[in-house]
């Protein structure tokens, strides 16, 4: 976890600045975290740097979703999703999905989620979280957006879940999967897109992606950092705070590449573009603008 009290590096130690050579999307960052308050826009200039050209800001229930769709009014290249995640689907009510159709009637917002089913933790009980994601599987269908999923430990009820929406659901993305071979399948089988971290850069846990990742087509496939969580263990430096951010995603797809047997600008630009396409990005958007405070031109 990141501490948003912790000290931390304000820049990328030298041996870590590596720019991608294509465009990158993260589809996956939670720059909403306390944690990038001191230095957002730093964190921007880093990920431009990095030619991380385009960023979807994660909403995991109704205050993040509404900073996320700020961020996105305010910076070029910076897109929303709005949801609520597992950990607290208990608080699901009529409200809150009143509140969230709204939401996903604005155009910043380009996916509903994250939302979707954690049996693993159970911060919620599994028949609240079913609750909330039948309903959000609803507002999903209802919108036309996509799906931004989580899903730990749940791979067999989330595939019966998703198989009786499955008609309804424009697209869908099961974000950060860690799953197994059976798990990939499955999704692949339903036309699902399938969203990976710095999971696949740590040995202790990460081995069994290796082998899975060369079974991925390249246009289901999408990456992301997750940040400020997963920081990638194959950094060749330390970084102080442990805090992951945006630049560093060209190290996790360097590290899938490599297991895939690909070169890190096939499958950059691959997934740049896969991830273009899915959230249905307008063709004329720009990058990543650092200026945070600067209005997007209307």
């Amino acid at each position: 976890m990141a501490d948003p009290t912790a000290p931390f590096d304000d820049f990328l130690p030298e041996a870590l600045q590596f720019r991608s050579p294509a465009p990158l999307a993260d589809i996956g960052a939670n720059l909403t975290h306390a944690s990038f308050d001191r230095d957002f826009d730093a964190v921007l200039g880093r990920a431009r740097a990095a030619n991380v050209t385009t960023l979807i800001v994660t909403g995991t229930d109704l205050a993040h979703a509404e900073q996320a769709v700020e961020l996105a009014r305010r910076v070029t290249g910076l897109y929303a999703t709005a949801g609520v995640h597992p950990h607290d689907a208990s608080g699901w009510d009529s409200a809150l999905a009143s509140a969230m159709r709204e939401l996903h009637r604005l155009p910043e917002v380009v996916a509903v989620g994250e939302c979707g089913l954690d049996f693993n933790r159970n911060f919620s009980t599994p028949a609240e979280q079913e609750r909330a994601f039948e309903a959000q599987l609803g507002l999903a269908a209802e919108s036309g957006k996509p799906l931004f999923l989580h899903e730990r430990d749940a791979g067999r009820r989330m595939n019966e879940m998703l198989r009786a929406w499955r008609d309804d659901i424009v697209d869908a993305v099961i974000h950060c999967f860690t799953a197994d071979r059976e798990t990939l399948f499955s999704y692949l089988d339903m036309d699902l897109h399938i969203g990976l971290t710095g999971w696949i850069c740590d040995e202790r846990r990460g081995h069994h992606l290796r082998e899975l990742v060369g079974e991925i087509p390249l246009e289901r496939m999408m990456v992301e950092t997750d940040s400020p969580y997963l920081l990638p263990r194959n950094l060749p430096a330390k970084l102080k705070g442990r805090r992951n951010e945006p630049s560093l995603l060209p190290w996790i797809v360097r590290e899938i590449a490599h297991w895939r047997g690909d070169d890190d600008a096939t499958l950059a630009r691959a997934t740049h573009d896969t991830a273009r396409a899915f959230f249905r990005l307008p063709a004329g958007d720009g990058a990543i603008n650092p200026g945070h405070a600067q209005q997007k031109e209307s």
